[in-house]
């Protein structure tokens, strides 16, 4: 149910032959609300995207990874229906949505753990649903992960948990991977943490710990899967001004999936708001925040009169 507004007339601003139609992505897979659902659409709403332009405002460089017309679905739950994203390289980017709206099922399809009924991922080029085992094993050394609680083994001390991609994807002497780790602890602030086990750190800490981990094949995307969950507002901030601090130092692509706006405004370069399987707009974060867009405004800013309602 929407709230607010009432009116089926596109927001101000969308291109008028951009496509609403929510049967328009992989038709071959049936129709909304006969073969398939998509959270947060109501059966009697016959004009789902009216809210959504899909616009993507201009950033002035590449894109690191491209989504293309992507659609997933799980049983007869639809939950990407003709996603279209470009995120840039060298920039901090964040994609933001309601709960449910599949921004973690969007990095596992990024990084090849979940394979789209329908549509294209490339990172840097290359096509991710089209690689084999070998080429997705290779690709996946380009990237880092922070899960939401770190996700550190709960039977190995921090050093040894640090160490772990380094053990099974590189030759590197045991030297050589006790310099990288001590060098990627120390940048988060554990550097006196080396033996501690997963059980003594705090949250704070252990997000730290997997962020660390996440560096040490010195990838070219990092992706972030609501790093801010489960802390305070201090260590929220804490850990915004080391994301930023070691992008600025090591650059590449991070994406970020999170529902906090103060995260929003103290890390994101570029914002995507994903609603319903598709993305409404996205863009550079000073213009997404100031958007004219029903539905980014009333996000963006936490209103209570909007398009989104409470169910």
């Amino acid at each position: 149910m929407e709230s607010g507004h009432t009116q089926h007339e596109p927001p101000a601003g969308e291109d008028p032959d951009h496509d609403r139609d929510p049967n328009s992505a992989a038709p071959e897979l049936g129709r909304l609300n006969q073969e398939y659902t998509i959270p947060g659409v109501e059966p009697d709403d016959t004009d789902p995207y009216r809210w959504h332009t899909g616009e993507k405002r201009d950033h002035g460089g590449e894109d690191a990874i491209e989504v293309i017309d992507l659609v997933k679905q799980f049983g007869n739950t639809r939950i990407q229906n003709g996603l279209n994203l470009g995120l840039p390289d060298n920039e901090v980017s964040m994609v933001l949505g309601p709960s449910g709206t599949g921004k973690s099922v969007l990095i596992k399809l990024i990084v090849g753990l979940l394979y789209p009924d329908s549509g294209d991922i490339l990172v840097h080029g290359e096509s991710v649903p089209n690689m084999s085992d070998d080429e997705l094993f290779e690709m996946r050394k380009k990237f880092g992960l922070l899960f939401q609680d770190g996700a550190l083994f709960g039977s190995m001390n921090i050093f040894d948990n640090t160490a772990f991609p380094l053990r099974q994807h590189t030759d590197k002497s045991e030297d050589e991977i006790s310099e990288i780790v001590n060098l990627r602890l120390a940048e988060v602030g554990l550097g006196a943490a080396h033996y501690k086990m997963p059980n003594e750190l705090s949250g704070g800490m252990r997000k730290r710990a997997g962020f660390a981990r996440a560096l040490v094949l010195d990838p070219a995307i990092v992706f972030f899967d609501e790093p801010d969950s489960g802390l305070d507002p201090v260590r929220t901030a804490l850990l915004c001004e080391l994301i930023r601090e070691i992008h600025a130092e090591n650059g590449g692509c991070y994406m970020v999936i999170s529902h906090d706006l103060g995260t929003a405004r103290r890390i994101a370069d570029f914002i995507a708001v994903l609603w319903k399987g598709r993305i409404v707009e996205s863009g550079p974060s000073e213009e997404l925040f100031n958007s004219p867009n029903d539905f980014v405004r009333q996000f963006l800013n936490a209103e209570v009169v909007g398009p989104l309602a409470m169910d």
